[in-house]
């Protein structure tokens, strides 16, 4: 897997979440993207990117292990005041490995985070850090068969 290792300042996204369950195939998550981009809020959010990260990002964040759930963002690297009418998050300074991800998103993402948890992560020294992990779609379409995308994962 084609990776680089960079170290980045203190950085926020600004987007919409949604509490989603994990675990089973049905997670609403597909759904969540569904109607973001129904009803324009994703080409809202690419016209608010203006930080590092080029691209409309899918973050996982705060799993609830007693309901099995996690906070699923979908967002945007903004520098400044976002809209009042989004949520931010901040993230901390940390260092990250960030993978690229080579095909159609539905099933390269997928794939990719299964080589990283079962391959790569057992082969390497990192440890990952308490952050949300985040999926960048930076490809202008993310379904095409030769798009590249990213997935951030913070190690301590």
């Amino acid at each position: 897997m084609k990776f680089q290792k960079i170290e980045r300042n203190a950085f926020q996204v600004i987007g919409i979440k949604k509490e989603c369950p994990c675990g089973n195939e049905v997670n609403g998550i597909p759904e969540f993207w569904a109607q973001a981009n129904a009803d324009g809020t994703v080409d809202r959010l690419a016209q608010l990117i203006n930080g590092q990260i080029k691209g409309v990002l899918g973050i996982t964040d705060n799993y609830n292990e007693e309901k099995n759930t996690i906070d699923y963002w979908i967002a945007a690297e903004h520098v400044g005041k976002g809209p009042d009418d989004l949520l931010s998050l901040e993230f901390p300074k940390s260092k990250w490995i960030v993978f690229e991800v080579h095909g159609s998103a539905p099933t390269a993402m997928p794939e990719a985070w299964r080589k990283i948890f079962s391959e790569w992560l057992p082969a390497n020294d990192y440890e990952l850090a308490d952050m949300p992990a985040i999926e960048a779609y930076i490809a202008p379409n993310p379904y095409k068969a030769d798009a590249i995308n990213q997935i951030w994962l913070s190690i301590k």
